[in-house]
C-alpha cells in the first residue's frame, strides 16, 4: 500500500523560518527527539539568540515578537521552526510550550 507524499510548507517572516507539520521521516533525520527539552507556562520572555536555534514544538502555542517589528510571528505544537543567530525578540507564550531545541 502506498503512502501519500506528505509535502510540509515552509514559510519565511521576520527572518524566522517554520516548517508546518513536518514528516516524521524528517523529524527523524534531524534526530529531533534526542534534542534536550524545554518548557513554560503561558508568559512573556525577552530572549535573544547567541547562536542559530532550531526547535520543534510538542505543544503550545506562541507569538514571537522580533525586536524593532511590531508584527509577529505565530507558531505552534507541529511545527519546526528556525531562529536566525543574533535575533533580539519577545516570545508571548499563550498556551504552555513543551518543546525540543538544538543551538549551532
Amino acid at each position: 500500500m502506498e503512502s501519500s507524499v506528505q509535502t510540509s510548507a515552509v514559510e519565511e517572516k521576520l527572518g524566522i523560518r517554520i516548517e508546518r507539520k513536518p514528516s516524521e521521516q524528517r523529524l527523524l533525520e534531524l534526530g529531533v527527539k534526542s534534542w534536550p527539552k524545554w518548557g513554560c507556562p503561558p508568559s512573556k520572555l525577552p530572549w535573544t539568540y547567541d547562536a542559530e536555534e532550531t526547535c520543534y514544538l510538542l505543544k503550545g502555542k506562541v507569538r514571537v515578537f522580533p525586536e524593532g517589528s511590531s508584527d509577529f510571528v505565530e507558531f505552534g505544537a507541529g511545527n519546526l521552526v528556525v531562529f536566525p543567530k543574533g535575533m533580539s525578540c519577545t516570545w508571548e507564550v499563550y498556551s504552555p510550550v513543551d518543546k525540543h531545541y538544538k543551538f549551532d
